[in-house]
């Protein structure tokens, strides 16, 4: 971006940010004093004010207590998908580069039938039996998102078990537990943890999405696409109690974004260019 003057102060900016954002999360619920599940309906709808800087909703809770905790529920969640999707994509992706021939083959073909479906449309029909709540939509969107991390490691293991370090490693007599853990493993987890980097930011928008659509977090539940949601049905009387969710929700998967990118470009220069 033009307004750095370089890739290495766009990191260390965004990384500012992304490390505001997750203390707020963590500890942002310390510092409100409201309850974000209590409801109280004298206080029903109000406007954005001293005493509810973004207003209260249509049960009268307190808005931005509720944001405040629902990034606390986002990003745990967004983490804890990101983390499945990738380990389990990148193990798979490992066996068919490693193992090759039926093994590759059948892998393979399995991660092609699942990234024939369009992602999304496949989670909410696997968030859809299984049953709206936390727990289920992290499990649909890994069940989903795994396929990405096999190509990736697939492609990159295939490269490594060519090269001549490798080569040498087998001829010497290297064990392959031995050769995936010293040599395969860590040479490519700089790709995947980039790649995990930049799908943060869609994670957390096809979370809030399930959520939005009723097939991911349940109410009371503190969460950015349920308060969305809810904030849709009082839209024209309390149209804070959407706008604010949605702004919290630009905010950090923008910043999610562009911290992903700046890091792409950090551990790749040339791609800056």
């Amino acid at each position: 971006m033009k307004f750095f003057k370089d890739e290495k102060m766009m990191f260390r900016f965004f990384s500012g940010v992304i490390l505001f954002i997750v203390f707020v999360a963590v500890f942002g619920p310390f510092l409100c004093s409201a309850d974000p599940y209590a409801s109280n309906m004298t206080e029903s709808m109000l406007p954005p004010s001293a005493q509810h800087w973004f207003g209260t909703d249509k049960l009268g809770r307190d808005c931005f207590t509720r944001i405040i905790y629902g990034a606390r529920v986002s990003l745990s969640m967004t983490l804890v998908t990101v983390l499945l999707m990738s380990c389990i994509g990148t193990l798979i992706g490992i066996i068919a580069g490693y193992c090759g021939g039926k093994v590759d083959t059948f892998l393979m073909r399995i991660t092609d039938m699942m990234m024939a479906f369009p992602g999304i449309v496949l989670a909410i029909a696997i968030a859809g039996v299984l049953g709206g709540s936390v727990v289920n939509t992290v499990l649909a969107l890994a069940v989903v998102g795994w396929t990405k991390y096999a190509r990736l490691g697939r492609s990159l293991t295939l490269k490594l078990v060519q090269s001549e370090f490798i080569q040498a490693a087998v001829t010497n007599g290297t064990k392959p537990f031995a050769l995936l853990h010293r040599h395969i493993v860590p040479n490519i987890m700089q790709m995947v943890i980039v790649t995990g980097a930049m799908d943060i930011g869609s994670m957390i928008m096809e979370i809030a999405g399930l959520s939005f659509l009723g097939f991911g977090a349940q109410p009371p539940t503190a969460e950015w696409g349920l308060m969305l949601n809810e904030g849709r049905q009082v839209m024209q009387m309390a149209p804070w109690a959407m706008i604010f969710p949605g702004l919290a929700i630009l905010f950090v998967v923008s910043s999610f974004n562009l911290w992903g990118d700046s890091l792409r470009d950090l551990m790749d220069p040339s791609r800056s260019h």
